[in-house]
């Protein structure tokens, strides 16, 4: 970390410096542009990680993580501006493509506009919403925004702003479609959208040239809600994100809180948790093939992953109680002990698995109908995944190690034998491929964790000292684990109270989406449905 600092402090010797879990940067916004191409090109933080707006009442601003692909090397930047009435920023969005979605995201909840990004629209609201709801001086008077049965207005305005050589500022304002454009609309209401997700395509013939994803129509105000709300409360709100990841995202939101409390964990809460996180993350990705399968015409294959599907829910249902939301993850242990059969159940689906996944393979993977629409459709580059920061089995697919559980091991992981499942097609196929084969990593790791839980039997599930009032100190942490659909993110910042002065969710779905355009352009309409259902999105986390 020293040897971090010196070489950041000599490309930017204004930059002052802040210990702690990572080095954190801080940086006067003239200079973050220059700082921040230089961590790319010569440090080589080529992954953007999160881009966290935050209100500090003095200023408003951004917390950026960034992490070489190459060292794994971790570092966070805060950047700035006092104006509260003309919040700008610089964009990074032509460093790294992610910042592209999630410049948006900030500067609808904040309204800090970034300088030099191509498309300054809001993301999640409305375009006749009035305020910034995450600002702390944020106005909630429901007579400004009422209810509005109409459709919006103007949707198709966006803005830029950019700055000359001269250092003057120059707004343009424009049309995200043109005139002679034919835009046709998929979803909200399209099954193959797997939710209210609604996507805006420039067609030429049976041609993609564009696509505009359209966010928020689900839109909950978690994080918001979050600021009201005490730790333990929070995390009620993870299993309603992505509901196919609730128990990795529960486990993310714990060990983010329990690091800030410095809580040791017993063992055997690390064990059954991991177990918990590898049934959901199984569950997932049949879920995924089946409904692939389903929205390419499939319908038999659907219901065959569906079959062991259930399976695993029943498994989980005994011990939580819960088929979709679980609740069981709790800081510093889980709520309850597992079910006596548990071990039993695991095992038993553990060996039937091999012989359903080979029927999967049987009925859909070598089908040529699937070979051929999928194989060379939705190619995208090792770069441009590492851009976008489309981590989890689309990264995967491309070639990137990007797992969480092998780069920075959390839990039990660091214990366990497993193998990282790496594809260098970048297509919908070797996406599919992917989740197909960590189906089968589940399963090598559940067995093992069998094998270790027995041995736990009787151990606390519990940590023996969390406090009834927990109140983290104050300071800043962020927490990623191996979810589902790649890496989610927790980011926490304290004052010392009882609730989140700021709580962000780095959802790996939102940057999913916001890659869309670069998985779909220059393809069919008829890929379109391909590509989509390969990249695996869940609406839920998107909107949060």
């Amino acid at each position: 970390m020293v040897n971090l600092q010196e070489k950041i402090a000599s490309l930017c010797p204004s930059a002052t410096f802040e210990e702690g879990e990572y080095l954190l940067v801080n940086v006067d916004d003239k200079e973050w542009y220059s700082l921040a191409k230089s961590l790319k090109e010569e440090l080589g933080f080529d992954y953007l990680v999160s881009v966290t707006g935050v209100d500090w009442k003095e200023s408003l601003g951004c917390v950026y993580y960034l992490t070489s692909t190459e060292t794994n090397a971790k570092v966070s930047v805060k950047v700035a501006t006092t104006d509260r009435e003309n919040p700008m920023l610089h964009s990074v969005s032509d460093l790294w493509k992610v910042a592209l979605i999630q410049e948006r995201e900030v500067y609808d909840f904040f309204g800090i506009v970034f300088i030099g990004h191509p498309d300054m629209r809001r993301l999640f609201m409305r375009t006749d919403w009035v305020g910034y709801p995450l600002r702390k001086d944020y106005d909630a008077n429901p007579e400004l925004n009422p209810l509005r049965l109409t459709a919006e207005e103007n949707e198709d305005d966006s803005f830029t702003v950019n700055e000359g050589g001269n250092g003057e500022l120059t707004k343009k304002e424009y049309k995200i479609f043109g005139d002679d454009e034919y835009v046709v609309n998929f979803g909200p209401q399209h099954p193959s959208t797997h939710g209210v997700m609604r996507l805006r395509c420039a067609i030429d013939g049976e041609t993609i040239n564009k696509v505009i994803p359209v966010c928020g129509y689900i839109h909950r105000g978690i994080e918001r809600l979050c600021e009201s709300k005490s730790y333990p409360q929070t995390l009620f709100f993870t299993d309603r994100m992505d509901y196919m990841s609730s128990c990795q995202n529960r486990h993310c939101l714990c060990l983010c809180i329990e690091k800030a409390l410095g809580l040791e964990i017993p063992h055997r809460v690390q064990v059954i948790r991991v177990m918990m996180d590898e049934l959901m993350r199984m569950s997932s990705h049949l879920l995924s093939f089946g409904c692939m399968a389903m929205d390419m015409g499939a319908t038999t294959a659907f219901v065959y992953g569906f079959r062991e599907r259930e399976q695993i829910l029943d498994i989980i249902e005994k011990t939580t109680g819960g088929r979709m939301s679980q609740h069981y993850h709790v800081i510093g242990g889980v709520a309850a002990d597992v079910h006596p059969d548990f071990i039993k159940d695991v095992r038993e689906l553990c060996a039937i698995m091999p012989e359903r996944v080979a029927e999967y393979h049987k009925l859909f993977t070598g089908n040529i109908i699937t070979e051929k629409r999928t194989q060379g459709v939705g190619v995208v580059s090792k770069e441009e995944v590492i851009s976008y920061g489309t981590s989890g089995p689309n990264g995967r697919a491309s070639g990137w190690s990007c797992d969480v559980r092998k780069r920075t091991p959390y839990a039990v992981y660091g214990e366990l034998k497993f193998d990282e499942v790496l594809y260098t097609e970048g297509d919908s196929f070797a996406r599919y491929m992917v989740r197909m084969d960590e189906v089968m990593q589940c399963v090598s790791l559940l067995e093992q964790l069998c094998d270790m839980l027995e041995k736990e039997e009787g151990n606390e599930i519990a940590a023996p000292k969390v406090p009834k009032m927990i109140k983290l100190p104050a300071g800043r942490w962020f927490q990623e684990v191996e979810a589902s659909r790649g890496s989610f993110g927790v980011y926490i910042e304290s004052d010392g109270g009882k609730n989140p002065y700021r709580m962000h969710f780095n959802s790996p779905c939102l940057n999913h989406v916001g890659a869309i355009d670069a998985y779909c352009a220059n393809y069919k309409i008829a890929d379109l449905i391909t590509i989509s259902a390969s990249m695996d999105y869940v609406i839920p986390d998107i909107d949060r």
